[in-house]
């Protein structure tokens, strides 16, 4: 199956095995290092790995939101994949195989492009040891990832030349691809009262800093003469809280509730505070009835990256939120 797809790959034809977008090899992870792509007698399809230590835990965790709608994650990447000699044997393999329709087309097209010097002679046999083929390689489908989008086909590298092909492996790619790994843990939002209130009455909210931390992953290639990796690293920076209601004034106004300086969000309650106005908070003005209201907390994350050889920077924000159900009793004041 991969000879096939690879020689069909020259003609612009995917075909891609059942289990190409597994979370590691085999379709599993390795204790807190995943490696992407499919595992077959021969090869692991992906050579970048992702160490997920210090990454998000719990039950609730989740991906980010990107809060710019006009980027994301590469939904594939090219990386080194092929010594002359791996290429000759997949061909090898395919010519023998029975010329289904269209198959001995790509196989001439194939042989052209990699055997006969257009560009490719005897599959670059004359420079073994000193690069690689680089061929495509994608995300999980549930994390973003679509093959298709990568449409050229293998192409020579020199060891430790960078390609100058769009998505294929550097430092910020790879910054890239750990923000599609990226797992927030579920935030649940300390509130007082907590889940039942009273109108009128302030709802403090906060969270502490010590269950409000940076999380991070990184990703890395060492493979055709690239030894790289970068970090990618997101830090809470605010939290919006949605009452669930128009009939509810937000503290303060926006909703917005930047950090700290000591990483916490909001203050917690303290007894005899209850006519003073939160820093982070709702006040609900009806009674939610017999039902609730289904107050929603969302973190922004700030997102940044660092890597091998460069500075790093900024990468788009991106927001996680939780809900919670409020009950709201008809109550005008209540002593606490």
């Amino acid at each position: 199956m991969r000879g096939t797809a690879l020689v069909l790959a020259v003609l612009g034809i995917s075909v891609i095995p059942s289990n190409a977008f597994a979370d590691g090899p085999g379709g599993g992870s390795e204790g807190n290092v995943e490696q992407s792509g499919e595992k077959n007698d021969e090869e692991i399809a992906s050579v970048v790995r992702f160490d997920l230590s210090r990454n998000g835990t719990g039950k609730a965790r989740g991906p980010l939101t990107v809060s710019s709608a006009d980027w994301a994650p590469p939904p594939c990447w090219y990386e080194p994949k092929y010594t002359p000699e791996q290429l000759k044997a997949d061909h090898q393999k395919t010519k023998n195989l029975p010329h289904a329709s269209g198959l001995g087309e790509a196989v001439a097209a194939f042989e052209k492009h990699y055997v006969e010097g257009h560009p490719y002679k005897n599959y670059n046999m004359d420079k073994k040891g000193k690069g690689m083929f680089w061929d495509r390689a994608a995300l999980p489908y549930e994390e973003g990832g679509d093959i298709f989008a990568c449409k050229k086909p293998p192409f020579w590298v020199d060891n430790g030349e960078p390609p100058n092909v769009e998505n294929a492996v550097t430092p910020e790619v790879l910054a890239e691809l750990a923000y599609a790994k990226i797992k927030i843990p579920g935030t649940k939002v300390t509130l007082a009262p907590d889940n039942v209130t009273k109108v009128n009455l302030h709802t403090w909210a906060w969270l502490d800093k010590a269950k409000f931390k940076p999380v991070s992953v990184t990703a890395s290639l060492n493979a055709g003469g690239q030894n790289i990796e970068a970090t990618t690293t997101a830090e809470p920076r605010s939290l919006r809280i949605e009452p669930g209601t128009k009939d509810a004034k937000s503290h303060p106004a926006s909703g917005e509730c930047a950090i700290n300086e000591d990483g916490s969000i909001g203050s917690p309650y303290v007894r005899g505070n209850a006519e003073k106005t939160p820093p982070c908070g709702v006040t609900y003005l009806r009674s939610s009835g017999d039902g609730t209201y289904e107050l929603k907390a969302t973190i922004t994350w700030k997102v940044t990256w660092e890597g091998t050889g460069v500075p790093g920077g900024n990468l788009p924000a991106g927001t996680f939120g939780t809900t919670q159900d409020i009950t709201v009793e008809e109550i005008q004041s209540i002593n606490r």
